[in-house]
């Protein structure tokens, strides 16, 4: 478990992985970007969580396969402990139920452990920014898992109109960008709204679909054929 120096202005990250050489390079290569500082690491979820609780990381890198306590509790856990904690899900485990386990976690990002750090360290950005992310292999065996919309029978077409019909125009525009993956930011910039506005769309989108995040207000999207 360590701690370095922060950069100025960076994010702060919190990796927790159970393979020292895994978090070694890691740390290595993300300290090499200027808007990224791992500010701590931890080999398991409990000393994980006690970095967290010091350090305050803007977003954490959390294993699932974690020795005791698994990195799906572990992300719980940590959402109960700091709620705007941002959590990048980083794994090599792709099996099906793991992946179904994974979207109702509450993290904010799901990747797969061959991502280049270029592109964790663009996911990283974005995330700490308010948006979500599904690494394109995870993402297409989520929706691989769900029916194809030409299967839904007469009553899922139906829930699918009344879940239609309980959004405005305006949060469809907003639901098509969280499927993007787009931040509050992001989304306020393209539809020329404050961000105050955009989150509050976001808000009622979550609350009309019932769900608990962004991610989920996505697959839910994708995979119910609402947009």
């Amino acid at each position: 478990m360590n701690a370095v120096e922060t950069k100025t202005d960076a994010i702060k990250v919190v990796i927790i992985e159970d393979y020292k050489l895994t978090r070694v390079g890691l740390r290595s290569a993300l300290n090499e970007f200027e808007h990224i500082n791992v500010v701590g690491e931890a080999e398991d979820a409990l000393k994980g969580l006690e970095v967290i609780k010091n350090q305050k990381p803007e977003v954490v890198l959390m294993d699932l396969g974690l020795p005791g306590m698994n990195g799906l509790e572990a992300t719980q856990k940590t959402k109960e402990m700091l709620p705007d904690t941002k959590i990048i899900i980083l794994t090599s485990h792709d099996r099906e139920e793991e992946v179904l386990a994974a979207l109702g976690s509450g993290a904010n990002a799901y990747c797969l452990k061959d991502i280049s750090p270029a592109t964790l360290s663009v996911v990283i950005k974005n995330v700490a920014e308010g948006a979500c992310w599904l690494d394109p292999a995870i993402a297409k065996m989520a929706l691989n898992l769900f029916p194809k919309p030409e299967n839904f029978n007469l009553r899922n077409s139906s829930e699918i109109n009344d879940a239609r019909a309980q959004l405005t125009e305006r949060e469809f525009e907003v639901l098509r960008l969280l499927v993007k993956g787009k931040s509050n930011t992001e989304i306020a910039k393209e539809l020329i709204v404050s961000v105050h506005t955009a989150k509050a769309h976001v808000c009622s989108i979550l609350q009309k679909l019932c769900v608990d995040d962004r991610v989920q207000a996505a697959v839910k999207a994708i995979k119910e054929n609402i947009i």
